[in-house]
């Protein structure tokens, strides 16, 4: 990022089933947590905290992996959760959002069809198609993203350096 934003949320997604459980145990060890807040409540009340604990839940098939026997999400989910949600990621839209793209694309490997498929169970594939045609990491790349052609390498991202 080329900026640093003032504030930080910590974004937990979990089943459905689960949040409440999940939002009083946070609440119970004094965490200033949220439970699937609206946009006007974020507006409202998160702007003002500085490591505010936001309780999502998990879309269905959202990209994950697990790493040392943590759950986490893939950087397909984070691009794509950055594109959707404008609200909670208000910090890195516009020109810093281009910016995270293009930095993620260069820096790791991304796995387009999987970033696709889950911008499909969000309802987006086609404006984040869009959205991908309109960057470039590469001055000369034939950009045709949502096409049978990968464009972005396929191979899954470890952030501690272990590819497989």
């Amino acid at each position: 990022m080329v900026h640093q934003p003032g504030k930080f949320y910590i974004l937990v997604e979990t089943e459905k089933e689960s949040m409440e459980s999940v939002f009083y145990f946070l609440k119970e060890n004094k965490y200033s947590v949220y439970l699937n807040p609206d946009p006007d409540i974020i507006n409202k009340y998160l702007s003002s905290e500085k490591n505010a604990v936001i309780i999502k839940p998990l879309v269905s098939e959202a990209p994950l992996q697990n790493i040392k026997d943590v759950n986490t999400i893939t950087i397909e989910k984070m691009l794509v959760d950055i594109f959707y949600d404008d609200i909670i990621f208000s910090a890195q839209q516009g020109s810093e959002m281009k910016n995270i793209f293009n930095e993620a694309i260069k820096k790791y490997t991304v796995n387009e069809s999987r970033m696709l498929r889950y911008a499909d169970r969000r309802r987006r594939k086609e404006d984040l198609i869009k959205y991908l045609k309109t960057i470039s990491t590469k001055p000369h790349a034939k950009l045709d993203f949502g096409t049978k052609s990968n464009l972005l390498p396929v191979l899954e991202i470890h952030p501690f350096g272990n590819r497989l």
